[in-house]
């Protein structure tokens, strides 16, 4: 039989550090957050497992999931955290709000066992460096408007007052059901209408994406373990060519793909990456790098990555349970796409 053998207890060790030490267990977890989107999708992952899961929110994204405790606050408002104080086994902090992420820090670090801040690798300086790992330069955080910056002042913060005990997290492009920014699920939709699709060249370009909910179980995972460090959460590379190839197979597409080169879109006022007139997905190819991330520290931490047909198909799912005509927050809508491709007819 084999047993596994864990460090005996320091002495000043809290209460809650001997029970993770002693018997590998994670009771009390608590999520600063649990209504949006990946919050939820943790604190779901935490009470499949039979954890104690509160969450800490205004809650005006949304409920928590079934099981959790949900205490309403305001995190910007002081004796925010009077509702939660004593012992946890594991704290997630999803906020980009440096404020916010301070003074959670300063009421709850001293009383947890393990500190996970979930950040972003739009924290990089640099986005031309195919397979750069987590030692890439990060941005100064001079603007804290600014969402990367925010959050690099954020795990700054963070590591003042855990130290080496802590975990950054940092996700790359976060996909399927449920996903708010409709970025990803535009193209599974898309294809799914057939017709002729209005695309970006290919040529160069690349998708890495991480399943909403591959990401929440490492995150409970990586609680459980005591990990620690800094790690870029993302998934496997693959070209945009493939991605559009596997997503017109998922989605039944039998209609002709239209790429068109950088210029001839932005001169349409069609826009990069996300938001209303945006082809989501389609960065500059100066920015290459940022869907090209190294996945080696999450897959050494125990980090799984589902088949991207998979996620393709369940985001196709939701996409077409929620509507596929619905307003969007991202992409082309029917008519700038037909008058985008009528322009040079």
């Amino acid at each position: 039989r084999l047993v596994s053998v864990r460090p005996a207890p320091r002495a000043n060790t809290s209460a809650v550090e001997r029970r993770v030490l002693l018997h590998g267990l994670m009771r009390r977890v608590l999520i600063l957050g649990g209504t949006g989107w990946l919050g939820r999708a943790i604190a779901q992952t935490a009470l499949r497992r039979g954890d104690e899961v509160t969450c800490l929110a205004r809650g005006e994204t949304g409920s928590a999931p079934e099981g959790a405790h949900l205490i309403r606050a305001d995190r910007t408002q002081p004796g925010a955290y009077d509702e939660v104080a004593g012992d946890w086994d594991a704290v997630i902090d999803l906020s980009r709000d440096p404020a916010q992420v301070e003074s959670a820090l300063q009421s709850l670090a001293a009383h947890a066992a393990h500190w996970t801040f979930v950040s972003t690798v739009s924290v990089y300086e640099r986005n031309d460096e195919p397979d750069a790992d987590e030692h890439a330069r990060v941005v100064d955080p001079v603007d804290l408007d600014d969402y990367a910056h925010a959050k690099v002042a954020a795990e700054l913060a963070s590591a003042r007052h855990r130290g080496e005990r802590l975990l950054i997290a940092r996700p790359g492009l976060i996909v399927g059901p449920g996903d708010p920014t409709d970025r990803f699920g535009y193209w599974p939709a898309r294809l799914h209408r057939g017709g002729t699709v209005l695309t970006p060249s290919v040529t160069g370009r690349y998708v890495q994406v991480i399943d909403v909910d591959d990401l929440a179980e490492w995150i409970v995972h990586a609680g459980l373990e005591g990990t620690t460090g800094t790690i870029n959460a993302v998934g496997d590379t693959v070209t945009f060519e493939n991605f559009l190839k596997l997503t017109a197979a998922i989605a039944g597409f039998t209609g002709d793909l239209n790429e068109r080169d950088d210029a001839w879109l932005t001169d349409r006022d069609i826009n990069y990456w996300a938001g209303p007139r945006s082809l989501p997905l389609w960065i500059p190819l100066s920015d290459a790098g940022f869907m090209q991330r190294s996945n080696q520290r999450y897959r050494a931490a125990g980090g799984e990555l589902r088949p991207l047909h998979e996620t393709t198909a369940r985001t196709l799912d939701d996409e077409l349970s929620r509507g596929r005509g619905r307003p969007r927050k991202a992409g082309l809508s029917t008519d700038d796409e037909a008058t985008a491709l009528a322009s040079d007819a």
